[in-house]
């Protein structure tokens, strides 16, 4: 059990500090509408909380959560009820619907009225997984934190997938480019969104409607985000791979390269990652942007 006394808890062989104790309190204050299992997966990310394979250990996590309720130190979210799942079609992979598989070539003044649509309906969330795991080159894949899912929509049409969530903890070239410290990126990194996810299908040949979408993304997602989560976000940032992509759709709408991140991975024992730098581009949402994103409670309580 842990030691509140000395500031050490012991889960699954691993002994935590008080330092992160403390570090997960917080991260648990700043995400109070998550799901438990997505917030001791935030958690174990945060940490770097994996097993040999790297994978996140979410169960031991949510122990490590239980307890430190049990002592009062965090108050987690409300159990969810499980949606009821079809023993039938569980683990059988739906087909292509008819909707992603529906050429449309023209051009954007052609299409109509272009607009996102936020993803919320259980049926609604599959056919967006379904359809990014088919069409994105990096699969589907949660991110984590808060997450927010769009479809792009044109009439009848289903166009793409975008997606926003957590944002990289830690990186270099933004962190420098804002110019918080440690102190505020740990308070205010809740409201940096990470664009995850931008997908228009391949049967979509439409000229300049990826920055049309990124334009509409940026006017509409604080309202959204407040809405569904009750904050307003600040920053958006997005990688790009420069080996296959240029960002000209980012730039395009307005957002800005900052550099290029280091291209190493979270270190994690005994497991090495490197993989070839990215792109790294920004859009700030409102203008006091940088000013709300550098101070912390202490200096505006």
């Amino acid at each position: 059990m842990g030691d509140l006394q000395q500031g050490t808890w012991v889960q699954s062989g691993r002994v935590f500090s008080a330092r992160e104790i403390a570090q997960i309190r917080e991260t648990v204050a700043w995400l109070p509408k998550l799901a438990r299992k997505e917030l001791a997966a935030t958690v174990c990310e945060h940490l770097r909380w994996h097993t040999l394979t790297g994978t996140p250990k979410v169960h031991a996590c949510q122990h490590l959560l239980e307890r430190m309720e049990t002592a009062g130190l965090v108050q987690l979210p409300a159990v969810r009820a499980s949606p009821a799942r079809s023993s039938a079609r569980a683990g059988v992979p739906a087909p292509v619907p008819a909707w992603l598989a529906t050429p449309v070539r023209c051009a954007l003044s052609a299409l109509g009225a272009v607009h996102l649509e936020v993803v919320s309906r259980p049926e609604e969330v599959a056919q967006w997984k379904h359809a990014v795991a088919c069409y994105h080159p990096l699969g589907e894949r949660g991110g984590f934190g808060y997450r927010l899912r769009y479809f792009i929509r044109a009439g009848e049409r289903t166009l793409g997938c975008v997606m926003l969530a957590g944002a990289a903890r830690a990186l270099a070239v933004r962190d420098a480019w804002i110019g918080w410290d440690a102190s505020a990126r740990g308070e205010n990194l809740v409201r940096v969104l990470n664009n995850n996810r931008l997908l228009l299908f391949p049967q979509v040949q439409v000229p300049h409607l990826a920055s049309h979408v990124l334009g509409q993304l940026a006017r509409r997602v604080a309202a959204d985000w407040r809405q569904h989560w009750g904050f307003t976000p600040l920053l958006l940032e997005t990688f790009v791979d420069p080996q296959r992509y240029r960002g000209t759709c980012y730039r395009a709408a307005g957002w800005q390269v900052l550099g290029q991140t280091s291209g190493r991975g979270l270190a994690r024992p005994g497991k090495t990652y490197r993989s070839h730098p990215r792109l790294v581009l920004v859009k700030p949402l409102q203008a006091d942007w940088r000013e709300r994103l550098c101070r912390t409670l202490a200096q505006h309580p």
